[in-house]
């Protein structure tokens, strides 16, 4: 049915009051009151959100997700169908701490199948975490992780394409070296690890 602006399928269950336009609820979701989703999103089949979960604008949470609360998804996240997150790095049974672990993912990032992210990590910007991988650490932006735990493995362009940076004339110097999609042409420059995009 259509509601102020977005859609949520007869059989969800949409408690929460912020709701961006143009957002898709799709079959048995249930999100509580309290969280927050915003515009041109896509929310599919059997996907909770919890109170205190903030979800930016054009995010696509496939099958199958939990997003529990001190969960934050920026602006136009991919999270892949059965990924995990936790907030509580040490759950017992009916014990409740007074602050949970907090998660955030970064703008344009990408969360693989059945990926599992730890509470308390970050995951950059553009940064692709690969089916079925740990995530135990913070992600830097622009890089891809496989594996349990992740590891890091290589760059990854924001149209997702795997980048090749060049070894410097003189590895000493620390000078920056620069890479180009080979996909798309955009450039970028890696110095002290970091990627920018130019």
């Amino acid at each position: 049915m259509k509601n102020k602006g977005y859609f949520v399928h007869p059989t969800a269950i949409v408690e929460a009051e912020q709701v961006g336009r143009g957002t898709r609820i799709w079959a048995f979701c249930n999100i509580q009151k309290g969280a927050r989703i915003g515009s041109d999103c896509n929310i599919c089949d059997h996907c909770f959100v919890e109170q205190g979960v903030v979800i930016g604008d054009g995010v696509t949470v496939k099958n199958g997700v939990s997003l529990w609360n001190g969960v934050v998804i920026e602006n136009n996240v991919f999270i892949g169908p059965n990924a995990v997150f936790t907030n509580d790095i040490y759950p017992r049974s009916k014990v409740r701490r007074d602050e949970i672990d907090k998660t955030l993912i970064q703008e344009g990032a990408s969360i693989g199948a059945n990926a599992v992210v730890v509470a308390g990590h970050t995951v950059g910007q553009f940064a692709l975490v690969g089916a079925s991988a740990v995530v135990t650490k913070d992600v830097p932006d622009f890089t891809l992780w496989f594996g349990n735990p992740a590891e890091f493995v290589g760059y990854v362009c924001k149209c997702a394409q795997r980048l090749e940076f060049p070894q410097p004339v003189d590895s000493q110097t620390g000078d920056a070296r620069f890479a180009r999609c080979a996909a798309c042409g955009r450039e970028y420059s890696l110095v002290d690890e970091r990627v920018t995009c130019k």
